[in-house]
Protein backbone atom coordinates (compact mmCIF):
# COMPACT_ATOMS: atom_id res chain seq x y z
CA UNK A 1 0.00 0.00 0.00
CA UNK A 2 1.09 3.54 -0.98
CA UNK A 3 1.79 5.98 2.13
CA UNK A 4 2.40 9.80 2.52
CA UNK A 5 4.42 10.80 5.35
CA UNK A 6 4.99 14.39 6.80
CA UNK A 7 6.27 15.86 10.10
CA UNK A 8 3.05 17.51 11.76
CA UNK A 9 2.76 19.67 15.07
CA UNK A 10 -0.07 18.83 17.64
CA UNK A 11 -1.59 21.30 19.76
CA UNK A 12 -1.86 20.98 23.29
CA UNK A 13 -2.48 24.62 24.59
CA UNK A 14 0.57 26.71 24.59
CA UNK A 15 2.75 23.53 23.49
CA UNK A 16 3.47 22.34 19.99
CA UNK A 17 4.09 18.78 20.14
CA UNK A 18 6.46 17.34 17.12
CA UNK A 19 4.79 14.28 15.63
CA UNK A 20 5.72 12.00 12.75
CA UNK A 21 2.32 11.28 10.33
CA UNK A 22 2.49 8.19 7.99
CA UNK A 23 -1.33 7.64 6.00
CA UNK A 24 -1.98 5.74 3.31
CA UNK A 25 -2.91 7.26 -0.07
CA UNK A 26 -6.79 7.93 -0.69
CA UNK A 27 -9.77 9.96 1.29
CA UNK A 28 -11.61 7.07 3.04
CA UNK A 29 -12.13 6.76 6.47
CA UNK A 30 -9.91 4.87 8.43
CA UNK A 31 -9.10 3.87 11.81
CA UNK A 32 -6.41 5.95 13.52
CA UNK A 33 -2.90 3.77 15.56
CA UNK A 34 -0.99 6.59 18.10
CA UNK A 35 2.57 5.20 18.49
CA UNK A 36 4.48 5.57 21.64
CA UNK A 37 8.28 5.77 21.14
CA UNK A 38 11.24 4.07 23.66
CA UNK A 39 13.49 6.40 25.40
CA UNK A 40 14.87 7.19 22.25
CA UNK A 41 13.09 9.55 20.86
CA UNK A 42 10.78 9.20 17.43
CA UNK A 43 13.89 7.80 15.56
CA UNK A 44 14.14 5.47 12.95
CA UNK A 45 12.79 2.98 14.70
CA UNK A 46 9.69 4.28 15.98
CA UNK A 47 9.24 5.93 12.18
CA UNK A 48 9.81 2.62 10.22
CA UNK A 49 6.95 1.28 12.94
CA UNK A 50 4.85 4.44 12.01
CA UNK A 51 4.99 3.42 8.54
CA UNK A 52 4.44 -0.22 8.86
CA UNK A 53 1.55 0.86 10.76
CA UNK A 54 0.01 2.91 7.69
CA UNK A 55 0.91 0.47 5.16
CA UNK A 56 -1.95 -1.99 6.70
CA UNK A 57 -4.55 1.10 6.16
CA UNK A 58 -4.49 2.63 9.00
CA UNK A 59 -3.56 6.56 9.93
CA UNK A 60 -0.28 6.33 11.84
CA UNK A 61 1.34 9.18 14.19
CA UNK A 62 4.01 9.18 16.53
CA UNK A 63 4.37 12.03 18.85
CA UNK A 64 7.69 13.29 20.34
CA UNK A 65 7.00 12.47 24.31
CA UNK A 66 10.04 14.30 25.17
CA UNK A 67 8.97 17.77 23.93
CA UNK A 68 9.03 19.58 27.25
CA UNK A 69 11.74 18.09 28.50
CA UNK A 70 14.29 17.63 25.02
CA UNK A 71 12.65 18.66 21.47
CA UNK A 72 13.86 16.99 18.86
CA UNK A 73 16.00 14.59 20.83
CA UNK A 74 16.18 11.15 18.85
CA UNK A 75 18.97 8.30 19.04
CA UNK A 76 18.15 5.84 16.15
CA UNK A 77 20.16 2.08 15.42
CA UNK A 78 24.28 2.39 14.88
CA UNK A 79 25.60 -0.73 13.75
CA UNK A 80 28.86 -0.14 15.73
CA UNK A 81 27.10 -1.51 18.54
CA UNK A 82 24.10 -3.39 17.10
CA UNK A 83 21.80 -1.17 18.96
CA UNK A 84 22.03 2.12 20.41
CA UNK A 85 25.22 3.75 22.04
CA UNK A 86 25.75 4.11 26.02
CA UNK A 87 25.43 8.35 25.02
CA UNK A 88 22.21 7.19 23.94
CA UNK A 89 20.98 5.20 26.75
CA UNK A 90 22.37 7.98 29.47
CA UNK A 91 20.47 10.70 27.41
CA UNK A 92 17.18 8.43 27.10
CA UNK A 93 17.33 7.70 31.06
CA UNK A 94 17.73 11.33 31.97
CA UNK A 95 14.95 12.64 30.41
CA UNK A 96 12.61 9.70 30.69
CA UNK A 97 13.08 10.47 34.68
CA UNK A 98 12.14 13.92 33.98
CA UNK A 99 8.88 13.58 32.61
CA UNK A 100 5.41 13.97 33.77
CA UNK A 101 2.44 11.70 34.18
CA UNK A 102 -0.17 14.21 33.80
CA UNK A 103 1.62 16.46 31.41
CA UNK A 104 2.06 12.89 29.21
CA UNK A 105 -1.37 11.98 29.55
CA UNK A 106 -2.36 15.35 28.20
CA UNK A 107 -0.08 15.03 25.37
CA UNK A 108 -1.94 11.90 25.05
CA UNK A 109 -5.72 13.65 24.52
CA UNK A 110 -4.03 16.23 22.47
CA UNK A 111 -2.68 13.55 20.15
CA UNK A 112 -6.07 12.04 19.91
CA UNK A 113 -8.08 15.29 19.42
CA UNK A 114 -5.48 15.94 16.26
CA UNK A 115 -6.44 12.36 14.96
CA UNK A 116 -10.48 13.01 15.49
CA UNK A 117 -9.77 16.44 13.47
CA UNK A 118 -8.35 14.69 10.63
CA UNK A 119 -10.97 13.85 7.68
CA UNK A 120 -9.96 10.42 7.28
CA UNK A 121 -10.29 9.22 10.28
CA UNK A 122 -12.77 7.60 11.84
CA UNK A 123 -13.45 9.31 15.18
CA UNK A 124 -14.57 6.04 17.22
CA UNK A 125 -11.79 3.73 15.40
CA UNK A 126 -8.43 5.20 17.62
CA UNK A 127 -6.26 2.76 18.63
CA UNK A 128 -2.53 2.72 20.11
CA UNK A 129 0.68 0.97 20.33
CA UNK A 130 3.64 1.48 22.82
CA UNK A 131 7.59 0.17 23.21
CA UNK A 132 9.20 -0.08 26.49
CA UNK A 133 8.71 3.79 28.08
CA UNK A 134 6.21 3.98 25.10
CA UNK A 135 4.45 0.51 26.18
CA UNK A 136 3.69 2.22 29.56
CA UNK A 137 2.48 5.24 28.02
CA UNK A 138 -0.05 3.17 26.00
CA UNK A 139 -1.17 1.23 29.20
CA UNK A 140 -2.12 4.97 30.19
CA UNK A 141 -3.95 5.29 26.96
CA UNK A 142 -5.76 2.58 27.37
CA UNK A 143 -7.46 3.96 30.17
CA UNK A 144 -9.27 6.80 27.78
CA UNK A 145 -12.46 5.92 26.64
CA UNK A 146 -11.28 6.75 23.09
CA UNK A 147 -8.91 4.12 22.74
CA UNK A 148 -10.73 1.13 21.71
CA UNK A 149 -7.26 -0.92 21.20
CA UNK A 150 -3.71 -0.79 22.53
CA UNK A 151 -0.82 -3.21 22.22
CA UNK A 152 1.49 -2.62 24.90
CA UNK A 153 5.01 -4.04 24.22
CA UNK A 154 7.35 -4.27 27.51
CA UNK A 155 5.94 -1.51 29.08
CA UNK A 156 8.51 -0.50 32.02
CA UNK A 157 7.36 0.45 35.35
CA UNK A 158 3.54 -0.12 35.09
CA UNK A 159 3.18 -1.73 38.54
CA UNK A 160 5.21 0.95 40.22
CA UNK A 161 4.73 4.76 41.33
CA UNK A 162 6.00 6.55 38.10
CA UNK A 163 6.58 10.05 36.57
CA UNK A 164 5.56 11.73 39.58
CA UNK A 165 2.55 9.87 40.20
CA UNK A 166 2.09 8.23 43.71
CA UNK A 167 -0.18 5.36 42.40
CA UNK A 168 1.34 2.63 39.86
CA UNK A 169 -0.50 2.93 36.52
CA UNK A 170 -1.74 -0.92 37.09
CA UNK A 171 -4.00 0.80 39.56
CA UNK A 172 -5.50 2.32 36.87
CA UNK A 173 -6.62 -1.01 35.06
CA UNK A 174 -10.06 -0.68 35.86
CA UNK A 175 -10.58 2.42 33.41
CA UNK A 176 -9.69 0.17 30.50
CA UNK A 177 -12.70 0.15 28.36
CA UNK A 178 -11.46 -0.89 25.13
CA UNK A 179 -9.45 -4.10 24.27
CA UNK A 180 -5.63 -4.37 25.48
CA UNK A 181 -2.90 -7.07 24.62
CA UNK A 182 0.48 -7.15 26.39
CA UNK A 183 3.41 -8.43 24.91
CA UNK A 184 6.57 -9.81 27.62
CA UNK A 185 10.12 -11.18 26.85
CA UNK A 186 10.61 -14.12 29.71
CA UNK A 187 14.06 -12.76 29.50
CA UNK A 188 13.49 -9.45 29.95
CA UNK A 189 16.09 -8.20 32.72
CA UNK A 190 14.09 -4.86 33.11
CA UNK A 191 10.84 -6.12 33.80
CA UNK A 192 10.03 -9.12 36.40
CA UNK A 193 7.53 -12.22 35.66
CA UNK A 194 6.53 -11.01 38.84
CA UNK A 195 5.33 -7.52 36.89
CA UNK A 196 3.56 -9.00 34.18
CA UNK A 197 1.74 -11.24 36.30
CA UNK A 198 0.65 -8.63 38.54
CA UNK A 199 -0.90 -6.75 35.22
CA UNK A 200 -2.43 -10.28 34.00
CA UNK A 201 -3.97 -10.47 37.45
CA UNK A 202 -5.47 -6.84 37.28
CA UNK A 203 -6.93 -7.58 34.24
CA UNK A 204 -8.97 -10.60 35.35
CA UNK A 205 -9.99 -8.63 38.26
CA UNK A 206 -11.47 -6.06 36.55
CA UNK A 207 -12.67 -8.40 33.61
CA UNK A 208 -10.46 -6.24 31.00
CA UNK A 209 -10.79 -7.95 27.21
CA UNK A 210 -7.17 -8.80 26.92
CA UNK A 211 -4.52 -10.88 26.35
CA UNK A 212 -0.91 -11.38 27.57
CA UNK A 213 1.77 -12.62 25.03
CA UNK A 214 4.74 -14.32 26.81
CA UNK A 215 7.93 -14.97 24.56
CA UNK A 216 11.46 -16.65 25.35
CA UNK A 217 12.86 -12.98 24.46
CA UNK A 218 14.70 -10.51 26.13
CA UNK A 219 14.31 -6.82 26.36
CA UNK A 220 13.13 -4.83 23.35
CA UNK A 221 12.49 -8.55 21.10
CA UNK A 222 10.35 -6.44 18.37
CA UNK A 223 13.35 -4.65 17.04
CA UNK A 224 13.85 -8.44 15.48
CA UNK A 225 11.32 -7.26 12.81
CA UNK A 226 13.51 -5.36 11.58
CA UNK A 227 16.76 -7.19 10.96
CA UNK A 228 16.13 -7.64 7.11
CA UNK A 229 17.17 -3.60 7.24
CA UNK A 230 19.27 -3.62 9.95
CA UNK A 231 20.87 -6.87 10.08
CA UNK A 232 23.39 -5.76 13.15
CA UNK A 233 20.58 -6.05 15.06
CA UNK A 234 20.90 -10.05 14.79
CA UNK A 235 24.03 -9.55 17.31
CA UNK A 236 21.81 -8.61 20.26
CA UNK A 237 20.84 -11.44 21.99
CA UNK A 238 17.46 -9.60 23.56
CA UNK A 239 16.52 -9.67 20.03
CA UNK A 240 13.88 -12.94 18.93
CA UNK A 241 12.58 -12.31 15.12
CA UNK A 242 10.24 -15.12 15.34
CA UNK A 243 8.99 -13.51 18.91
CA UNK A 244 8.59 -10.13 17.20
CA UNK A 245 6.82 -12.06 13.99
CA UNK A 246 4.44 -13.54 16.18
CA UNK A 247 3.53 -10.82 18.11
CA UNK A 248 3.19 -8.65 14.89
CA UNK A 249 0.89 -10.92 13.76
CA UNK A 250 -1.42 -10.47 16.91
CA UNK A 251 -1.21 -6.60 16.81
CA UNK A 252 -2.66 -6.79 13.73
CA UNK A 253 -5.53 -8.95 14.52
CA UNK A 254 -6.22 -6.47 17.86
CA UNK A 255 -6.34 -3.61 15.45
CA UNK A 256 -8.50 -5.40 12.70
CA UNK A 257 -11.45 -6.33 14.89
CA UNK A 258 -11.32 -3.42 17.08
CA UNK A 259 -10.41 -0.25 14.87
Amino acid sequence: MQINTSQVQISNNDLLIDAYLAQPEGNDKKGAVIVFQEIFGVNNNIRDITELIAQQGYIAIAPALYQRVAPGFEFGFSAEDAGFSQEAYRLGLEYYQEVKYQEIFSDIQATIAYLKNLSNVKADSVGCIGFCFGGHVAYMAATLPDIKATASFYGGGITQPSYGEEIPTVNRTSEIQGTIYTFFGNQDSLISQEDNQKIEAEFKKHNINYQVFRYDAGHGFFGGFFVDKYPFLARNPAINRAAAMDAWSHVLELFENNL
